[in-house]
């Protein structure tokens, strides 16, 4: 029997409600890597599955980048153990990455646009409404500074948005601690994925080192600052964007001559 702590099941139930992300009647593909945030996820999901006052449906899936010796068998034998739907989707990711990606280029938005991008195919063939991703709230906030130091913009991961494909995605973990996911598959004794599944192990890559650093200097930061993630999540929910330097969400007849 899989073991859920209250405050884990709490926060999952409030943040579907608050967002609306799984609703009556959805079909929702729930994309599992077999790391800690995923394998968090597919349980949390297939236990509302089972407890909600309202029907849905929920199918795990895999995408196989057509490695050579990748072996999925232990999250195969992981969902029939509990009873969940659950197919790995072969593709030849690594192949095309071979003839496409320059050496020494970045690893990680490549892989996970071609994932993405896999997983939106998989998901509509088969008529699933919505896509379950396992990002969390440390992923949220370490975006936002990535975002906000490299790329100049204030953007973060909303908990649920339509693709341009026409799927929702939706992130029932987005307000959620990774700690909370990594004591989860601990005390339940699961295994899981590490980079070892990565296909960037095999290649010659960028290690995605902003990231990193981001991660660490989060982590120093909120040493000195114990409430620094419970602080930046109400920032994300309080949004004032009028007082930015984007004309367009001014307040235009609060300025004279308009």
């Amino acid at each position: 029997m899989v073991k859920f702590s209250k405050r884990l099941l709490r926060n999952f139930g409030k943040t579907n409600a608050r967002f609306k992300l799984i609703q009556e009647g959805d079909k929702v593909l729930v994309a599992l890597s077999g790391g800690k945030d995923s394998l968090t996820l597919l349980h949390l999901i297939h236990n509302m599955r089972q407890h909600a006052p309202f029907s849905f449906e929920f199918q795990a899936c895999t995408i196989s980048y057509g490695m050579e010796g990748e072996d999925y068998s232990f999250l195969k034998e992981h969902c029939k153990k509990f009873n969940i739907p659950y197919e790995v989707y072969e593709t030849n990711i690594y192949d095309i990455s071979q003839e496409t990606m320059r050496e020494g280029s970045s690893y990680c938005s490549y892989f996970s646009r071609m994932r993405r991008g896999a997983l939106y195919t998989y998901a509509l063939e088969r008529g699933f409404n919505k896509l379950a991703l396992g990002h969390h709230l440390d992923d949220a906030v370490e975006s936002f500074f990535m975002n906000l130091f490299y790329n100049g913009a204030l953007r973060s991961m909303p908990p649920i948005y339509k693709a341009k494909r026409g799927i929702h995605v939706i992130r029932p973990l987005i307000e959620m601690r990774e700690e909370q996911l990594r004591n989860f598959v601990k005390e339940n004794n699961f295994k899981t994925i590490g980079d070892e599944a990565c296909p960037a192990m095999r290649i010659t890559a960028k290690m995605p080192y902003n990231r990193a650093q981001t991660k660490e200097w989060l982590r120093e930061l909120e040493q000195e600052h114990e409430n620094l993630f419970t602080i930046i999540k109400a920032a994300f929910a309080n949004i004032h964007e009028e007082t930015f330097l984007d004309p367009s969400k001014w307040v235009r007849e609060d300025i004279k001559g308009e």
